[in-house]
């Protein structure tokens, strides 16, 4: 017996739309374990409890003798432009970041395989020692949403005012601070700065976290001394273990293998990944279901959108940051994207907009909107007489040339409301505006066949104390 034929699936505009792509794929660009570490906001949170809260005075007991570190970091100074010396309390960061935290460098190594040759380009741009490329674990532990107690955000952690100095802009939709690309740059022209003040490397560093104000402070008060080590008493407590940390992280990625430190992989780096700039308003939603890669995948390229969604402004380009892989996809199907985004606009729900009509304009007969002369009677109120008639308060006013909520009885109100709503009003009252009571009707049932109006209102209207009505009584309905 022949089987009877199963109608197929209605293929959607999208899936359509899709299936017309250039070197369409749907592979997945970013592993979703690697996502969520790229993500992950604990690194971050454990990086400001040590510096905040770290006692880097009080010895650790790590099996790594004082000699053997100080011929290390006899070596580090060597070949950095830092002023890398011996010191206790660096001792003992190192070691308590060796004692508690290799796990945690583990995968800060993996991230940085994904940041680090964005950051090195940059500090080479303007001449920076490379080593500050450091500096972003120590503040964020290479998190670009990372907000700090203060208010201070993104992978180098500025704060608001700091960042509209070196142009980062912050709005409804962007904060700039989260954009690795333009923050790595204001950062570089922030560090820049402060070693035109202070010309030590260390100096800037404790100036970066503290302000330059309060390191100028420090240094008066240990007698104009220009050694980290020799002001660090004077400096906030955040501050003074802050430097000690960015050494020590200095210190573990130099000396890796010597700790036994086996660093995770990235499968991807920041230069594995391109910009366009939008042309149109686009969320990440929208994006996601074109391109086949997951809204957390984009949310993480593109940490600047507070919103997930990319906004479009003709004086001010805004971009969308994608993998090389997506980005081809993308570029190759530029014009379908837009097409679909415009479709999208045309489905959305649109503003029913009256016109403010003249007094003596009247509606065509194909027309939705019917002109209605509304006496206003005692106890009325804008409120009621839009619910009635379906309207809104504003539309009223406009109408009518009402500047606050006011009216006076005996007044008439023009109104434009649709045809079936002013009918039903209409069909209710008799032509005197009033109402006659049918065998069965009560007060409440009355009051509900007249939005706004209650029982109360009919009471009053009416002289009516009790509930006792009868059929054939007209009772006066405002309307």
């Amino acid at each position: 017996m022949d089987q009877p034929t199963l109608p197929l699936p209605k293929i959607s505009y999208l899936d359509s739309l899709k299936n017309t792509f250039v070197n369409h794929s749907t592979s997945n660009c970013i592993d979703e374990r690697w996502m969520a570490e790229l993500a992950n906001v604990e690194l971050s949170e454990d990086m400001f409890s040590d510096i905040s809260s770290l006692n880097i005075d009080s010895e650790v007991s790590y099996d790594l003798s004082s000699e053997l570190l100080k011929k290390r970091l006899k070596k580090l100074d060597a070949k950095s432009p830092f002023n890398i010396e011996y010191n206790p309390a660096l001792e003992n960061t190192i070691k308590s970041f060796l004692k508690n935290r290799t796990k945690a460098f583990e995968r800060l190594m993996a991230l940085s395989e994904y940041y680090f040759p964005m950051f090195e380009e940059h500090l080479a741009k303007y001449n920076i020692p490379m080593e500050l490329k450091y500096l972003a674990i120590v503040e964020s532990a290479l998190n670009p949403k990372a907000k700090s107690r203060v208010g201070a955000s993104g992978l180098w952690q500025f704060m608001y005012p700091t960042g509209k100095q070196y142009n980062l802009e912050v709005n409804s939709y962007v904060d700039e601070r989260h954009d690795p690309l333009k923050a790595t740059e204001a950062a570089c022209q922030y560090l820049s700065n402060l070693y035109e003040i202070f010309g030590d490397w260390s100096m800037v560093l404790a100036s970066y976290n503290a302000g330059p104000g309060n390191v100028s402070k420090a240094i008066r008060r240990s007698g104009g001394s220009q050694n980290y080590w020799n002001i660090r008493k004077n400096l906030p407590r955040e501050t003074a273990n802050y430097v000690p940390a960015f050494l020590a992280t200095f210190y573990i990625y130099e000396f890796k293998k010597e700790h036994g430190i086996l660093p995770k992989k990235a499968p991807l780096t920041y230069f594995e990944t391109d910009t366009i700039m939008v042309k149109k308003q686009m969320s990440f939603k929208h994006i996601a279901e074109l391109l086949d890669i997951s809204e957390e995948q984009l949310e993480f390229l593109n940490p600047i959108y507070k919103l997930k969604v990319i906004p479009f402004e003709t004086d001010k380009p805004h971009y969308l940051r994608l993998p090389k892989e997506k980005m081809g996809l993308f570029v190759s199907n530029e014009e379908k994207v837009y097409a679909y985004l415009t479709y999208l606009d045309t489905q959305k729900e649109k503003q029913v907009y009256v016109a403010n009509t003249s007094e003596n304009e009247s509606f065509h007969e194909g027309s939705q909107k019917k002109l209605h002369y509304h006496t206003i009677k005692s106890g009325e109120s804008l409120g009621k007489i839009a619910q009635r008639y379906n309207v809104s308060i504003s539309h009223l006013r406009s109408w009518n040339n009402i500047k606050g909520n006011t009216i006076h009885a005996g007044k008439k109100l023009k109104i434009y409301s649709d045809k079936k709503a002013v009918a039903k009003v209409e069909s209710k009252t008799n032509n005197d505006g009033t109402y006659t009571v049918k065998s069965g009707d009560s007060l409440f049932s009355i009051s509900r066949q007249f939005p706004g109006v209650s029982i109360e209102d009919i009471k009053k209207w009416n002289d009516i104390s009790g509930d006792n009505i009868q059929p054939g009584m007209k009772l006066k309905i405002n309307g």
